[in-house]
């Protein structure tokens, strides 16, 4: 962009000026911001929900998230959130606070461990119905310190079904 003087701001009335000082800010954002979308962020794609465990007190699902680093050196992950919702509630959600590093060119797997207390279970199971799967929606915020830019967050979103483990799986 070209300095005040070039764009003929010069010796002109404060009022002109301050009109074309807003334009000139205003065509520097939109500037900033093409830069911004250029810049490569990390990719990222999150799997389907598995049952990880089963107990008395509830279940732990087993989501994950492969993220493929663009940059020659490790990223920061500040945090994952995420929210698990079936049949238009909310089963769980939470925050991981720093979960690692992305691995510098190449990827990485994160883990993200959904508890799911047992009285809400019940309620899922009994909305199973006969195929015995329970129709889900998992939303994930990966938050990664990026060079330049500072706290970038990644959202993704997987819907899907959860295959729920029968009596003779858990025994």
């Amino acid at each position: 962009m070209a300095c005040l003087a070039q764009q003929g701001l010069g010796p002109d009335p404060p009022a002109q000026l301050e009109e074309k000082k807003k334009k000139k800010n205003s065509l520097c954002f939109c500037q900033t911001c093409h830069k911004v979308a250029k810049i490569e962020k990390p990719e990222a794609e999150l799997a389907d929900m598995t049952v990880g465990h089963v107990g008395r007190d509830g279940a732990t699902l087993a989501g994950r998230i492969d993220v493929r680093n663009p940059y020659s050196h490790a990223i920061p992950v500040c945090e994952i959130s995420y929210s698990l919702q079936s049949a238009g509630r909310e089963v769980a959600s939470g925050t991981m606070p720093d979960p690692g590093s992305l691995a510098a060119g190449g990827t990485t797997r994160l883990d993200v461990p959904v508890k799911v207390p047992y009285d809400f279970l019940v309620s899922l199971v009994k909305d199973a119905g006969r195929d015995w799967d329970i129709d889900y929606e998992m939303r994930v915020g990966l938050t990664v310190d990026l060079p330049v830019l500072g706290n970038f967050t990644l959202p993704l979103t997987k819907s899907g079904e959860l295959k729920l483990p029968t009596l003779s799986t858990i025994f």
